[in-house]
């Protein structure tokens, strides 16, 4: 288990940013230490502002990519490996449009753009205009990893730790954990008996963890006077075989993902994880990022785990799809077909 990021929030808008900025940095040192001392590793410290529309006074491409290379300069100056500006937002239409352009400007920088949210529902032009991104961002780079740094969002509240969902719901500072921890059920799942005895054992393991986790947070947000928002614990894969998600999958039936018992499993531990007793910020539920995991990569490339499986165990799962391998000349049309059934 690993500490992905230790994800700070913050608003640049607000009074005495810079000074919220500058303690904010000294928290995610801090943290870092003591996560350290404490026997976790700490891959990332990162930055997630408010939606970034909320940051600009004019809808101008040039303006929007100024604005996010200013805001890169300074995350990185504050010592935060990485940046997320937020949402494009369905009350400002021409926010999804200028995506494209702050993604060539800046590296290590993510943006998102909400399609759904609890009280309109699904907002079809939303869903529409990230097709238009993600078609877009593809050809930003030879390799089409430009949409790496970008997701859809549908009733993703603020204060998550993963990247690129993160985004800060006000002015006051704040920062959340998101761990790595496939590696986790993956050893849990391979001694199990049972699945009731999987269930236990990796609950046991979580909660225990979780404690630690919180109670060290506890005390820097007394310390710094920053909240501490909670954990998400949606066990991320390293892209290695003895971190993947997949291959814990496996381990509780189906002979591999994409056959018939794939779903259950599925199923079975996004159950597990809402059973879980811990402060929680962000998904806490099944992950399936195919690109960052050995075993689901090497399914999707054998053909028998498609976007249509994909689909379908995102319906138990409660983090929707990431990193999912489509063909290139796929059209802005087909690309928000696939969001709407997200």
């Amino acid at each position: 288990m690993k500490i992905r990021s230790i994800t700070c929030f913050y608003h640049p808008g607000s009074p005495h940013a810079g000074q919220v900025l500058s303690r904010l940095t000294e928290l995610s040192k801090t943290a870092r230490r003591r996560f350290v001392e404490s026997g976790f590793e700490v891959q990332t410290t990162r930055l997630a502002t408010v939606p970034f529309p909320l940051l600009l006074d004019e809808i101008s491409e040039e303006k929007a990519a100024a604005m996010a290379v200013s805001l890169q300069n300074q995350a990185f100056a504050a010592g935060f490996t990485y940046l997320s500006l937020g949402p494009a937002l369905p009350d400002v239409p021409g926010s999804y449009a200028l995506i494209p352009a702050m993604l060539a400007a800046t590296r290590n920088v993510f943006f998102s753009g909400k399609i759904a949210t609890p009280e309109e529902g699904v907002i079809l032009p939303a869903v529409q205009a990230c097709g238009k991104v993600i078609a877009q961002a593809a050809g930003l780079a030879p390799d089409g990893f430009s949409n790496l740094c970008f997701a859809a969002l549908a009733n993703v509240p603020p204060y998550g730790p993963f990247f690129p969902s993160s985004y800060s719901g006000g002015a006051q500072p704040a920062f959340a954990l998101a761990i790595e921890a496939a590696d986790v059920a993956l050893a849990v799942f391979k001694q199990a008996k049972t699945l009731a005895s999987a269930r236990k054992r990796l609950l046991q393991t979580l909660e225990e963890q979780g404690r630690v986790l919180t109670e060290i947070s506890n005390e820097l947000s007394a310390t710094f006077e920053i909240e501490f928002k909670g954990i998400d614990f949606s066990l991320a894969p390293f892209p290695n075989a003895w971190s993947s998600i997949g291959s814990a999958l496996e381990k509780l039936g189906p002979p591999q993902l994409g056959m018939s018992g794939s779903l259950a499993a599925a199923a079975f531990l996004a159950d597990t994880l809402d059973e879980g007793h811990w402060q929680r910020s962000g998904f806490n539920g099944l992950m399936l990022p195919v690109l960052e995991d050995a075993t689901l990569a090497q399914r999707a490339a054998d053909g028998s785990l498609t976007v249509t499986d994909l689909l379908l165990y995102s319906a138990v799962c409660g983090t929707g799809l990431d990193t999912v391998p489509l063909p290139g000349e796929a059209s802005p049309e087909q690309l928000a077909a696939v969001l709407l059934d997200v």
